[in-house]
């Protein structure tokens, strides 16, 4: 029986997870952590525990099914804890564990990037669903500069 080193070990364990391939746990992790209800828990999570109903309000937009299924989901996956105070009535806060903190720092960056990039997003739609409606009109190549008919002579 052959012996491995301990690096060896951790090699071939990172081999097990390979994202690209269809069944791979951490495939499924990807999608879980990418999902946009996910992305805003976590950063609105991100000051401190807060309430279901708290949660609720910041989160505009999101159905009670949704949140509640996306909270579990956080929870099982170890990234949040439900802690549940006895009190009329009952009272759950949630809040990021050392797992859901660490992944904190990129959704955090990611939600970042969205707003302070949603103008030229924006502009490049607009502009993409313009030629889309009229499809005759060829996009200029980004690195060709447009030329004005009365020039092209």
């Amino acid at each position: 029986m052959a012996t491995t080193t301990a690096a060896q070990r951790r090699s071939a364990a990172r081999a097990g997870y390979d994202a690209y391939l269809a069944e791979c746990p951490a495939r499924h992790l990807l999608e879980r952590i990418g999902d946009k209800w996910v992305s805003l828990i976590v950063n609105a999570l991100a000051d401190g525990p807060q309430r279901y109903s708290d949660l609720r309000r910041r989160l505009a937009g999101v159905s009670e099914k949704m949140l509640t299924q996306t909270l579990r989901s956080l929870e099982r996956d170890g990234l949040l804890t439900r802690t549940v105070t006895a009190s009329v009535p009952a009272r759950v806060d949630y809040a990021l564990t050392p797992l859901g903190a660490g992944l904190l720092p990129l959704l955090r960056a990611i939600k970042d990037w969205a707003e302070e990039n949603m103008p030229e997003v924006l502009a490049h739609r607009e502009a993409h669903d313009g030629r889309a409606a009229h499809p005759a009109v060829p996009a200029p190549h980004p690195a060709v500069p447009a030329v004005p008919p009365a020039a092209a002579g």
